[in-house]
């Protein structure tokens, strides 16, 4: 046996033991991130805060939120079909609400990308099938986007400050910009004869032109709910479809700067918008309260599911190992 053989043999001896720690290390890291979270909160400006709101409001916003997160673990589901893989529903859909909870507070490379390939991964998921799963889930949520921010900005629903130096034609451009990729997407979908592509070594498969617009809807409905749930922390003083407009111009503002939850971006947006309707002051607070019943609420609810799979993962992967394999497939969904 020569010394490369020699070496192979000890790093396989090896990597289940440096697996082990990887995941140790991986869930302190989630700890460590949920405790600096919690530290940098005012935690007595958002108990002031919440003492404005009535029961009602809270309940309305209560399940306009369930409702979201509900939809968006549509996402996953949805990509399920998409991908044909077989782990069960009742394993996909909270995978994709601890996912979504984490991303909104610690951001999409948390979120998004390193618990789902985790979780995914920890349920029998080969690396391939995980990454199609989120970039079809990714593509649900800006497809849905680009829908919304097309028909609201083109009709000129919003008009930007004149300090933002973009004008009232320049937004509407865009609107029609983003309405004609989803024109797009969907005339793919429904008549391109040419299905897959390989990029990479990634095959992309078009969806049909049925999912392709569940894809639409399941989105754009997150978004609709999501902006309810503000529109009733602003006690509904301003109108639902500039309330809608205005998340939609800061949730691309909070991704151009990286910060975990838009923290402060979206504050900016939606007080520079709504300068001439309502007080800095009561906007700011209408915000905290939403990132309290959005963000906050199911991140604590998360942190508890997070831990449940983890304790639970290898249980569930036994249980997959003959589910979790791809049905063959030779066109696209």
């Amino acid at each position: 046996m020569n010394d490369v053989e020699q070496r192979g043999g000890r790093w396989r001896r090896a990597w289940p033991k440096i697996r082990q720690w990887l995941s140790y290390a991986f869930v302190a890291l989630v700890v460590i991130l949920l405790v600096v979270m919690a530290r940098k909160l005012d935690w007595q400006e958002v108990a002031d805060t919440l003492r404005n709101y009535s029961a009602r409001t809270f309940w309305l916003a209560g399940i306009a939120t369930v409702a979201s997160y509900a939809v968006y673990c549509g996402y996953d589901v949805l990509a399920k079909y998409y991908v044909r893989h077989r782990l069960p529903i009742r394993q996909v859909v909270p995978i994709t609400f601890v996912c979504y909870a984490f991303n909104l507070n610690l951001g999409a490379w948390v979120g998004s990308v390193a618990l789902r390939y985790r979780l995914y991964a920890r349920l029998g998921l080969g690396t391939a099938q995980i990454t199609r799963v989120f970039t079809f889930s990714i593509l649900t949520n800006w497809l849905s986007y680009m829908a919304l921010a097309g028909v609201i900005f083109s009709m000129g629903w919003i008009t930007p400050p004149p300090e933002w130096g973009l004008g009232t034609l320049a937004l509407r451009l865009l609107g029609l910009g983003l309405a004609a990729v989803v024109l797009t997407y969907l005339g793919l979908c429904a008549f391109s004869r040419r299905r897959a592509w390989t990029v990479r070594g990634h095959e992309i498969v078009l969806p049909s032109l049925q999912m392709a617009a569940l894809q639409l809807t399941i989105g754009a409905l997150n978004w609709a709910l999501m902006a309810a749930i503000i529109y009733l922390m602003l006690f509904q003083q301003v109108a639902y479809a500039n309330v809608l407009g205005i998340l939609l111009i800061s949730s691309v503002a909070g991704v151009i700067t990286h910060i975990p939850a838009g923290l402060g971006v979206t504050e900016a947006v939606f007080a520079g918008l709504l300068a001439g309707e309502m007080s800095q002051g009561a906007v700011v607070a209408a915000l905290i309260g939403y990132r309290v019943v959005y963000y906050l609420v199911p991140l604590g609810a998360a942190t508890v599911v997070y831990f449940a799979l983890e304790s639970r993962a290898r249980k569930l992967r036994q249980k997959n190992a003959p589910e979790a394999e791809v049905t063959p497939k030779t066109s696209g969904p």
